[in-house]
């Protein structure tokens, strides 16, 4: 497909080197030529400079003869006029970031009245994210898939963890729940495991799961948790906003960190629930001062990596039971894994993966795409939630029958909102919905792409 992205920032990036790995033809806009001329080496993209809303420029860069069009600068005004102008000039589908929580409750407008196919909003998203992971601290990561019936969760595998040693063949045994290891990052070494591969201490380890026995899988390692009843917020950001909206929502009590006074006032009348500071996030004796040390979680949602890294890895020195770190260079996680920085969420790569999810919905002609994607272990791997219709193949027939590529794994089936890990007996059937679990670099566009020929 042709795509042409505008704006060339850290989700633009992000886009531009996700679906040109996935063969897609890309051309970037942007005004910032010295940008465009990094991109076009490292990536090897067509690039135009100049004004993305110029419809010259979007002639230029092909807009009216392109598939998709993403608008993906740093302005939302920007961005919707961006649609506009593609729209106009005869691009079939238009996507665009809208950051602003003014516009929020506007999203059916703007997409029904503007023509847009999706209004994608990176903080909010990576807001539900950090909400979902503070009702189960123990997590690292948590996707949700088939509407909330099945999750994928991200443990590490600590000291006195009963399946340390242990083949995962012996799961079910050991934990008497029904769930399933799809992945395991060892060492940032990612394996989708067989019945033989033994876990060790260490290991990270992503589980498919009934949401409902999430508690009992925690219970059973004995590794449980409670949700988050005080946390701390440093970072005034509109992502701390909608996370404070949802976190006064559910009763917690909140304690949000802001250096800029004009921030603080704002939130102070958005936010009467909560308790606003005004002062450095980083300085120790504040963080202190305002009790940092008898916090369940605190999240880190400055603009800069290095505070919320640095602020994390203090919260786990002082024991603060979690912590939540926003990352907008995520190429560097791998090195702060183990440094006590907890969760690591990435807002860029919520909205990359949302928006290839939809490329891939587009280029699929039999409507069997994947409803749901996400990055898992260590955006190593991938898992993909797909619906079986009545074109699927190889319906009806027992699952150890069936041959699946290398390094696929089929995590889940829900039917009629019931969960099954699968056995060997079980089969798909029309209206069912299978979790399908791969390596990163295997594109699976289509359900019957799982299957050898």
């Amino acid at each position: 497909m042709k795509i042409v992205i505008v704006g060339d920032g850290k989700v633009g990036y992000t886009l531009t080197k996700q679906l040109s790995q996935e063969g897609h033809d890309i051309v970037i806009i942007d005004s910032n030529r010295v940008v465009l001329k990094e991109s076009q080496e490292e990536l090897d993209v067509a690039t135009v400079g100049g004004n993305g809303v110029s419809v010259e420029v979007q002639r230029e860069a092909g807009v009216a003869s392109s598939d998709l069009f993403i608008a993906a600068t740093s302005s939302d005004e920007t961005n919707l006029l961006c649609c506009i102008v593609a729209k106009k000039l005869g691009c079939r589908h238009t996507i665009a970031r809208v950051r602003n929580p003014e516009y929020d409750q506007h999203i059916r407008f703007m997409r029904d009245e503007l023509g847009l196919s999706m209004v994608i909003n990176p903080e909010k998203a990576a807001a539900l994210e950090i909400y979902r992971l503070l009702q189960f601290p123990t997590f690292l990561k948590r996707d949700s898939f088939a509407r909330g019936s099945a999750e994928l969760v991200e443990l590490k595998l600590n000291e006195g963890n009963p399946l340390i040693d242990k083949r995962l063949e012996q799961f079910r045994n050991v934990m008497d729940v029904k769930a399933l290891v799809c992945a395991v990052d060892r060492g940032g070494k990612v394996t989708i495991p067989n019945g033989a591969f033994e876990l060790k201490l260490g290991d990270k380890l992503t589980i498919a799961a009934d949401a409902n026995d999430l508690v009992r899988l925690l219970k059973g390692l004995n590794i449980y948790t409670p949700k988050a009843h005080r946390v701390m917020i440093i970072g005034g950001s509109r992502m701390a906003y909608y996370l404070a909206q949802r976190l006064i929502s559910g009763r917690i009590r909140l304690t949000i960190i802001e250096k800029k006074l004009s921030v603080c006032e704002e939130l102070s009348e958005l936010l009467p629930e909560a308790t606003i500071i005004h002062g450095n996030g980083t300085d120790q004796a504040l963080l202190l001062s305002e009790g940092i040390a008898s916090m369940d979680a605190v999240v880190t949602l400055t603009g800069m990596d290095e505070e919320n890294l640095i602020v994390s890895m203090y919260a786990d020195y002082l024991g603060v039971p979690k912590s939540i770190t926003k990352i907008s260079r995520t190429e560097y996680s791998a090195v702060f894994e183990n440094k006590g920085i907890g969760s690591i969420v990435s807002p860029k790569l919520l909205t990359s993966n949302e928006i290839v999810r939809y490329v891939r919905a587009m280029d699929d002609s039999a409507g069997v795409s994947a409803v749901t994607l996400h990055r898992i272990a260590n955006d190593k791997a991938e898992a993909l939630e797909f619906s079986v219709t009545a074109t699927t193949p190889r319906l009806g027939i027992p699952l150890h029958e069936l041959k699946l590529k290398k390094d696929i794994l089929l995590a889940c089936i829900i039917r009629a909102r019931k969960v099954i890990i699968p056995a060997g007996g079980d089969f798909l059937q029309k209206g069912d919905s299978v979790i399908v679990v791969t390596g990163a670099n295997n594109t699976i566009a289509e359900l019957k792409n799982i299957f050898r020929e």
